[in-house]
């Protein structure tokens, strides 16, 4: 049911069919919000069968002030990029969807009540580290496992995604290949060649393909690309790590 507040607002309330007793509060609506959306947060809420309960509801909740705009319940840690940009979890519900969980990008820089969505791998990608954007997830997660007015499904997948994905960040592989290109005990050359990476001249020479070392650290973009990747296959890591460096990818792993 649809219960409206004196300040304009409402909350999207389950009870017993029967008795109309142990009233649930499903999710707070606030007043600019048109009166189909508790329709549809109720059509979601009954045909999700995993549900569960929602917490009861309590006088506070008759009390309580909405919401205004798009609410920041995560509390969690934002993060800023040298450009300005914010990163940070919040509540969304885009073109009247059920509310979820998602990260945001502030645009443009400096102001965050403007954003747009994107996907952890994003954000990881963009500081070239797992952590802390990793853990500000896991944090987030737990937060709201029981919260049944709020999605957490495509974020939860996110998570599972980059833990599992066999695509890794290149970072301190790039790094351990720098340093020794700096101590000049290998070249990028020699590098390519160990991992089997090479090319003839039309004399017969043999020189390392150096090219594709360099994409795959991250140095130069890929084909087609303007900027370089900050991922690699765990494979090529391990190949350039153990054949080309002669360390345990351990090493180069972040």
């Amino acid at each position: 049911m649809r219960l409206s507040l004196a300040d304009g607002s409402a909350l999207v309330v389950d009870r017993l069919s029967g008795t109309h007793g142990d009233p649930r509060l499903l999710a707070r609506l606030a007043a600019d919000e048109p009166g189909e959306n508790a329709e549809i947060l109720c059509a979601l809420y009954l045909a999700d069968e995993n549900r569960g309960r929602c917490r009861p509801m309590t006088g506070a909740d008759l009390a309580a002030m909405p919401t205004p705009e798009a609410p920041d319940l995560c509390r969690e840690p934002e993060l800023r990029d040298a450009n300005g940009t914010v990163y940070r979890i919040q509540e969304i519900a885009l073109d009247g969807r059920f509310p979820e969980l998602r990260w945001t990008r502030s645009i443009p820089p400096h102001q965050a009540e403007r954003f747009e969505t994107v996907r952890l791998r994003e954000v990881v990608a963009r500081f070239e580290d797992y952590e802390p954007a990793r853990s500000i997830t896991a944090s987030a997660l737990a937060a709201h496992r029981s919260d049944h007015t709020l999605s957490t499904s495509r974020l939860t997948a996110e998570l599972t995604r980059l833990t599992e994905s066999p695509i890794v960040l290149n970072r301190r592989l790039r790094e351990a290949v720098q340093s020794r290109l700096a101590r000049c005990d290998l070249t990028m050359s020699e590098i390519a060649i160990r991992c089997g990476r090479c090319k003839h001249d039309r004399r017969g020479n043999t020189s390392g393909e150096t090219s594709w070392l360099a994409r795959r650290i991250g140095q130069t973009p890929e084909a087609g690309r303007d900027q370089p990747t900050p991922w690699v296959h765990s494979d090529t890591l391990a190949l350039i790590a153990r054949d080309g460096l002669a360390i345990s990818p351990n090493q180069v792993e972040l």
